[in-house]
């Protein structure tokens, strides 16, 4: 893992690049390994496009957890023909039907937390945290954004990640959802507005993959 000490500098340098120029950075600190990783939720084209302008063979990491939408795959499939994209799924070891056989169907509500969490480790983080150990990457390129909920709020363009021991850098971090229309719109981009992530259940909630108890759950 790179040395923390950089980060102020680094963040005060990009503050200033567009976010083209922040992925250029991103790939230039990789030593050949980095990669993007996707969910294919509303605007994901974006963090797609600009990654693969700048290495068309990045490894594209996306956990399927198998309880995407129709449209979601639909538009997975396209921005996978549309870019080229280098796309690396990894599953949960276990199906929808046998962890709905085992733990209940998902429902779309916050009250249940520990469910929710459950949801995430077997379903999402234990798939990530394989794909992150397969792919080894040094750099993380990410989708985050500033104004998707308060914990995203608190990080920066570039972070150290401590759940997965990678350099993460966040090239959209300060887009607005207006910059990221303009952006679809300029390169002719689709979207997608059908996504729900049931790990999440609302857009307030982490999923584990960008929170501390993230890193204490694929652990246990």
């Amino acid at each position: 893992m790179m040395n923390s000490t950089a980060l102020p500098r680094w963040n005060a340098e990009l503050r200033t690049k567009s976010p083209r120029e922040i992925v250029r950075w991103a790939v230039a600190q990789a030593g050949g390994r980095a990669v993007v990783s996707t969910n294919f939720r509303p605007y994901e084209a974006a963090i797609l496009h600009l990654a693969v302008s700048v290495q068309p063979d990045i490894p594209v990491l996306w956990v399927d957890h198998g309880y995407n939408r129709p449209a979601t795959y639909r538009h997975a499939e396209e921005l996978r023909a549309r870019l080229g994209l280098n796309l690396k799924p990894f599953l949960p070891r276990l199906t929808p039907a046998h962890r709905d056989a085992l733990h209940g169907p998902v429902l779309p509500t916050t009250e249940d937390e520990a469910g929710l969490k459950k949801f995430s480790v077997l379903m999402k983080l234990e798939p990530f945290q394989r794909g992150m150990r397969e792919l080894a990457p040094t750099v993380w390129i990410t989708a985050l954004r500033q104004v998707q909920n308060p914990n995203r709020a608190g990080l920066d363009i570039v972070s150290l990640d401590e759940n997965f021991g990678a350099l993460k850098v966040s090239p959209l971090f300060y887009a607005t959802d207006a910059d990221l229309e303009a952006y679809l719109a300029a390169h002719r981009l689709p979207n997608e507005w059908d996504y729900f992530d049931p790990a999440k259940a609302d857009e307030k909630r982490e999923c584990g993959l960008h929170a501390a108890w993230g890193k204490q759950a694929v652990s246990a």
